[in-house]
C-alpha cells in the first residue's frame, strides 16, 4: 500500500504542494535544512523518510507509514531525515477543516481529554486505505467531485475512532479548550506587532487567567508571549527575503522597538543575523520548498 502512496505523491507532488482536490496536499522534499513554519490543523501521512519536529521544548519524530496529527495553528520547527536527492521524503496531507469533522461527533466515541497539538503515531491500514483511495482521484478528476468528500469523511472517521480521536474532535467542538485557546492564537498571529496583555488574552478565550495559561500552555507547551515571540521572528524571516538590507524596518514591522532585541532574538532561533540568514535563504532554492510538516 504504502508503494502506491509514494509513486502517486511523487507523480503529483508541486512546489505549492497543492493538488486539484480542496484540502488534499503532497509534498517531495530532499533538503535536511532545519525550517520554521506556522501550521495548521493538519494530517500527515508520511510514506518516505523521516521527520524531526519541535513545538517548544517537545519534539516529534515520525517515519514512513507513520501519520502526525496538528490540531491547532502553532509555530514549529524541523527537518527531515533519511533522504537524498534520489530518495526524498514524500508526505501526503489533509487539511483537518472543523465544519467536516462537527458532523461526525455525534456518532464517534466520546473523548473530551485535552490533547496536544501535536501527536504522532502509526497509521493504521484502514487510513492508509482511505488516504491512498483519496490520492487515486488525482488520476480520475472526474470522480473526484462525487468521491474525495466522502474518502474525506471516512479519513476523518478512522482518525476519530483512533488513537488520535481526542485531539481530531477537539477541532470540531465549538466550546472545546483547543477551540477557545484557538481564539486567542488567530488573535496573536493576526496581531503578533501589538502589545497584548494576558488577561485581554483570557477574556477573548472566554476563560479565568489561570485556566487560560493552562490551557494554552496544554495546546502549545509554551506561553502566550513565547508564542507571540515564536511568530513575530518567523514573520520577520519571510519578510527579509524580500528586504534584505532593511533590518531594523522589518524588526519594527513585527513589533521589536529595538533593533538591538531583535537582532538578539533572531540570531538566538535561527542561528545567524538577520541579514546574513536572509542572503543565505534568498541564494537558496531549496527555502521555498518547504514541505509538509
Amino acid at each position: 500500500m504504502l508503494d502506491e502512496i509514494r509513486e502517486l505523491i511523487a507523480k503529483h507532488a508541486r512546489p505549492s504542494m497543492e493538488t486539484p482536490i480542496d484540502g488534499l496536499l503532497v509534498s517531495s522534499v530532499d533538503s535536511t535544512e532545519e525550517h520554521h513554519d506556522l501550521t495548521e490543523p493538519l494530517l500527515v501521512v508520511l510514506a518516505q523518510g523521516g521527520k524531526r519536529l519541535l513545538l517548544g521544548d517537545e519534539v516529534h519524530e515520525y517515519r514512513a507509514g507513520d501519520c502526525l496529527v496538528v490540531s491547532a495553528e502553532v509555530p514549529v520547527s524541523g527537518h527531515f531525515f533519511d533522504v537524498s536527492r534520489d530518495f526524498p521524503a514524500l508526505g501526503v496531507g489533509m487539511v483537518l477543516r472543523p465544519a467536516a469533522i462537527a458532523p461526525l461527533l455525534l456518532a464517534a466515541p466520546t473523548d473530551r481529554r485535552a490533547a496536544p497539538a501535536i501527536a504522532t503515531g502509526k497509521a493504521g491500514p484502514e487510513l492508509l486505505d482511505a488516504v491512498l483511495r483519496l490520492l487515486r482521484l488525482l488520476d480520475h478528476p472526474e470522480d473526484a467531485r462525487v468521491l474525495a468528500p466522502l474518502y474525506e469523511q471516512e479519513i476523518l472517521w478512522r482518525l476519530l475512532t483512533g488513537p488520535h480521536g481526542a485531539s481530531v474532535r477537539q477541532i470540531g467542538l465549538a466550546d472545546s479548550g483547543l477551540s477557545l485557546v484557538g481564539r486567542a492564537i488567530r488573535w496573536i498571529r493576526q496581531n503578533y506587532a501589538e502589545p497584548i496583555r494576558v488577561a485581554d488574552l483570557a477574556r477573548l478565550a472566554g476563560m479565568s487567567e489561570s485556566a487560560f495559561h493552562r490551557h494554552f500552555r496544554a495546546v502549545t507547551t509554551m506561553s502566550p508571549i513565547q508564542f507571540r515571540k515564536l511568530i513575530r521572528l518567523q514573520e520577520a524571516r519571510s519578510l527579509l527575503v524580500a528586504r534584505p538590507g532593511d533590518v531594523a524596518g522589518v524588526g519594527h514591522l513585527v513589533g521589536y522597538d529595538s533593533p538591538t532585541q531583535f537582532s538578539r532574538e533572531y540570531r538566538e532561533l535561527f542561528g545567524a543575523p538577520p541579514g546574513q540568514d536572509a542572503a543565505r535563504l534568498r541564494a537558496d532554492s531549496s527555502f521555498a520548498v518547504r514541505g509538509l510538516p
